[in-house]
């Protein structure tokens, strides 16, 4: 029975946690009412201090059961967070202690198992420590647990919770002290799911060079809220300056073109408020200078298309383009060209937006008015008016002071390349219906289309075309003004081509009489703008070009090389054509000795690994050898299509046939590239079994005629057949060195194919060659026998391939993946076919000492260890010191010309050890009956001899006759065994399993 005492003191509990409840029902409906009741709230807390803290807990126990977040119940989080930290003038010691015991209470909340108790308790702690001043007294320890807790909720399941644990780490997210929380910030962000905690992430992250890299790719999410977010972050915690050109240019060109209004208004607030008017003084060519508008023109053009529509651009008195027509004092001598003032490229792009805006806004009031009457009408016919006069009063008094500013830029040289090309698009805007102008501006124009592409002399005296060379005056945006200027000045019917043609005329002149150089072809066929007609037609005739010269020119191979990485598919085609033109009449060495530097390749130094070249990137294709080139442009697959060229043309089938041709031809290019041949035929290879584009049936057409005369030719194109045997191989078996999988029909299919290729260049390499025409009298057969089957190395023979394979399946390790497993079975099948001569006793010890661990790594199947078993008596037939093993100096020379590496052991044995005894999990004979067994798509994929079950205790497979001899035998003696006529197979020999194990057993 409880005492009086404890009667009285719960009685009063009871009546203090009803009066706090009441004082939170009351602060409910108004925020005006918070100030008067945390008075009465800290008068109740100061009347009871010991009872207060349960009675208040007590009371708030019912805000932590509600989960809907209406606006009276965020009152009372605001109101009791206020409330948790307000001190209490008289007993300053008891509001401290009521904070820390009302944190540890919200501790408890925030770990609890429902969902609504997490979220409003780390609700009032974000309140809390967001509200709470800088001298408030709270221990560390509590801090400690707080910031821990508080990480552990940010992986909370409840996306609210995650998103109030973002925001009451905020205050504790610096570089200085917490660094684990932005690492936490930073590996939550881009895996997570819901907007408004990436949101919540992206305002909490602080001011940092790897924070800013995060908030900048924020600018792409998918949510309006969090790309706002990250552009207001961008504006309040990074000041201009300490951005890179590159992320301001970034940000505005994502900002201002953002299909979300309400993005890309913040967007232009932080162009506006924070750079424009703060760090620019409301300049916008002191804007434009923070942009570098020379590299990104395109956002240039957008901001000041922006700031002129938003109004935000105003001409100040005497701001026109007529003031660098005069010479100033402040002028220099190196800014000054007979009294024009040059123009730095942000005031040309300024003035030419500018002018532009005008022109636009003039005639848009001009077709309003004409399509309204009255008063509104003349409203709108005086602001074109208006507009027109102001335009007039910008742009240059006449045509020649026009043409005059235009030649001193152009005459100023490189650095105000930018500037001359704003001053000829700024020219479209001229009026030219003059007689007088119009004979200026196009004597002006002449001049231009006549100007010669600029060069430069390198070290070596070598003229260097500056540009790309294909477009008029080296670049595709300059041969675009002239051209707009052109058409501009000659606007009437037809009077535009008969210019250009008569241009095209006159500079066609010495090309005709064969006194053309280089740059001559290329100012002729650029005259006509940047079209891709007229750009093929000049690849075209620059690879005609280099076949007449003695040695390729290094501007003609740097031309057609940048021409191949950086052109549009139709011109890539042609370049690839020229290239292997050039590559093929001069040799890729010379090709490549004409750029006079050093070229990397990674065929050459890497041999078997290839790094793929990103073509992409431009400059990156133009420091490499022409046959790395040429394989990195086979190896891309995103070469774009192109509507004006044949649709069964494609650059890769252009490049396969180009480099079977240079493989066919290799014997007249001997030298270091020869090492990259056996690469270049492994992808070939490689192409002709894989691909089923209709895009490369017209390539797979041509190397099966490349294929069929290519082993035969030379003992050289046999030794690069063996070379790339394991390099196909490896790159075709799936599952294997990286190379992808699928489902298991997709497996099955590309094993086949796999196989495929290797019995084809076992095929290859058992072609005889070719009798040389000066073969002996036909009735001497025995001469004609041996030219025409000569003796071959070991390199150039099967003995070569029979050690690679060998050391390739030795070097697998013990333990075996599948695909590892069936990919060894299927090279070992390809090995016991494989022929040896007497004359070569090195490579036939060798290979018998390696047959030892080759067997070793396929002991699972009894049938290949079998045929390795009869392979290794038919070698130690062949061996004329059987007894003898090779010294280590003798197998290191035969590896080192084979390029092979392999640890021999001096104990290795030269023995294959008998196939090893599997226990058999087959049930008694007095329960076994004939089965039907269906071939996998393992055994029918490694056609003609089959990959072992995977259970070899239940089915065993052996040699394909061996399997078919044993199977006909059974039938005949015993009984008839019926076989699934849905069964298909790749061969007609390939083996049987329609034998019992025991069966099988009477044949081993």
């Amino acid at each position: 029975m409880p005492t009086a005492i404890e009667e009285s003191d719960h009685g009063q509990q009871r009546n203090l946690a009803q009066k706090i409840a009441r004082v939170l029902d009351d602060i409910r409906s108004s925020n005006a009412t918070h100030i008067r009741k945390l008075k009465d709230l800290s008068a109740l807390r100061a009347s009871s201090p010991v009872q207060f803290f349960e009675a208040f807990s007590k009371a708030i126990i019912p805000l932590f059961n509600f989960q809907r977040r209406t606006a009276s119940a965020e009152r009372i989080v605001k109101f009791v967070s206020l409330f948790a930290f307000t001190p209490d003038a008289k007993n300053i010691s008891s509001s401290d202690g009521f904070l820390e015991n009302f944190l540890r209470f919200l501790l408890l909340a925030a770990e609890a198992a429902n969902k609504t108790a997490r979220f409003r308790a780390c609700q009032i702690i974000s309140e809390i420590i967001i509200r709470l001043p800088d001298d408030a007294e709270v221990s560390s320890e509590l801090w400690d647990e707080v910031i821990e807790c508080m990480k552990l909720r940010v992986g909370d399941k409840v996306p609210v919770v995650r998103s109030f644990a973002v925001r009451a780490l905020l205050r504790f997210a610096n570089e200085s002290e917490n660094r684990d929380i932005i690492d936490l910030f930073l590996l939550a962000l881009p895996l997570e799911q819901n907007a408004d905690v990436r949101k919540t992430i992206v305002l909490s992250l602080p001011p940092s060079n790897e924070t800013l890299s995060i908030i900048i790719e924020s600018t792409l999410d998918v949510s309006e809220s969090v790309r706002k977010a990250a552009f207001c972050v961008i504006a309040s915690k990074f000041p201009l300056q300490t951005l890179s050109i590159k992320l301001r240019t970034t940000m505005l060109q994502r900002g201002l073109a953002d299909r979300s209004t309400a993005v890309a208004k913040e967007c232009l607030k932080l162009m506006k408020d924070e750079w424009l008017l703060q760090c620019c003084n409301r300049d916008p060519i002191e804007l434009l200078k923070f942009l570098d508008v020379e590299t990104y023109e395109s956002v240039g053009e957008s901001v000041m298309a922006t700031l002129l529509k938003e109004g935000l651009v105003s001409l100040q008195d005497g701001q026109t383009i007529r003031q660098f027509l005069a010479s100033t004092s402040d002028a220099t001598e190196e800014d000054c060209n007979h009294g024009i003032q040059l123009m730095e490229a942000e005031v040309a792009l300024y003035w030419r937006m500018v002018c532009k805006h005008l022109q636009m806004e003039a005639s848009a009031k001009g077709s309003d008015a004409a399509m309204t009457t009255g008063a509104e009408a003349a409203v709108y016919a005086a602001e074109a008016s208006d507009h027109n006069d102001l335009l007039d009063s910008v742009l240059p008094a006449t045509v020649s002071e026009y043409v005059e500013l235009v030649n001193a830029h152009i005459a100023a040289g490189p650095n105000y390349r930018f500037a001359s090309r704003q001053l000829l698009l700024l020219g479209t805007m001229l009026d030219f219906s003059d007689a007088s102008n119009r004979k200026v501006a196009s004597a002006f124009v002449q001049e231009l289309l006549h100007r010669p592409l600029d060069h430069e002399m390198d070290d070596s005296g070598v003229e260097v075309v500056i540009g790309d060379g294909i477009n008029l005056g080296g670049e595709r945006d300059w041969a675009a003004a002239v051209a707009e200027l052109a058409k501009k000045v000659h606007a009437a019917a037809g009077e535009f081509e008969k210019v250009v043609l008569g241009v095209v005329e006159e500079l066609a002149r010495p090309c005709r009489e064969r006194t053309a150089d280089c740059k001559q072809w290329l100012h002729c066929l650029a005259a006509k703008h940047g079209h891709l007609d007229v750009q093929r037609a000049a690849i075209r005739c620059l690879g005609l070009f280099g076949l007449l010269e003695r040695k390729p020119s290094e501007v003609l191979v740097r031309q057609l090389r940048c021409s191949f990485v950086k052109g549009p598919s139709a011109v890539t085609i042609m370049a690839s054509k020229a290239l292997l033109d050039l590559g093929i009449w001069h040799g890729p060495h010379e090709v490549d000795n004409a750029m006079s530097c050093n070229l990397s390749s990674q065929l050459r130094d890497h041999r078997m690994a290839w790094t793929p070249v990103d073509l992409s990137n431009g400059s990156q294709g133009l420091d490499i050898e022409l046959l790395d080139l040429l394989y990195a442009g086979l190896e891309r697959q995103d070469w774009g299509a192109s509507a004006e060229v044949d649709e069964n043309e494609s650059i890769q089938a252009i490049l396969g046939e180009g480099l079977a041709k240079i493989l066919l031809l290799s014997e007249k290019f001997p030298g270091v590239q020869a090492s990259t041949y056996h690469l270049l035929l492994a992808k070939l290879i490689i192409l002709y079994f894989c691909s089923e584009s209709t895009e490369l049936q017209r390539l797979k057409q041509c190397l099966s005629v490349f294929f069929e005369h290519y082993p035969s030719l030379s003992v050289n194109h046999k030794k690069c057949i063996s070379k790339a045997f394991m390099p196909v191989m490896r790159s075709l078996w799936p599952g294997i060195n990286g190379n992808a999988t699928g489902s298991t029909i997709m497996v099955s299919n590309m094993r086949k194919r796999a196989v495929q290729a290797s019995r084809f260049m076992l095929q290859m390499m058992q072609v005889p060659l070719y009798a040389k025409e000066t073969a002996p009298d036909e009735n001497d057969v025995e001469s004609l026998d041996n030219q025409a089957d000569p003796s071959l190395d070991f390199e150039s023979g099967e003995e070569g391939l029979a050690i690679r394979i060998a050391v390739e399946v030795a070097s697998f390790h013990a333990k075996k993946t599948s695909a590892e497993k069936s990919y060894l079975s299927a090279v070992c099948r390809i090995l016991v076919l494989l022929q040896f001569r007497a004359s070569e006793q090195g490579a036939i010890k060798l290979v018998r000492q390696l047959l030892n661990r080759v067997s070793e790594s396929v002991a699972a199947e009894k049938d290949l260890l079998k045929e390795l078993r009869q392979m290794a008596e038919r070698l130690k037939e062949l061996d004329g010191h059987p007894d003898q093993k090779l010294s280590s100096d003798q197998t290191n020379q035969i590896l080192g010309r084979l390029e092979l590496e392999i640890n021999l052991e001096e104990d290795d044995t030269m023995e294959v050890p008998l196939t090893p005894a599997v226990q058999s999990t087959r049930p008694g004979r007095a329960r076994r009956r004939a089965r039907v067994e269906e071939e996998s798509s393992s055994d029918d994929e490694l056609s003609p001899t089959s990959v072992a079950p995977t259970n070899p205790a239940v089915m065993s497979t052996r040699s394909q006759r061996a399997s078919k001899t044993a199977a006909l035998t059974k039938m005949t003696a015993k009984q008839t065994v019926k076989i699934d006529e849905n069964d298909e197979t790749d061969d007609d020999d390939s083996g049987s399993e329609v034998t019992s194990e025991d069966d099988s057993d009477a044949f081993d």
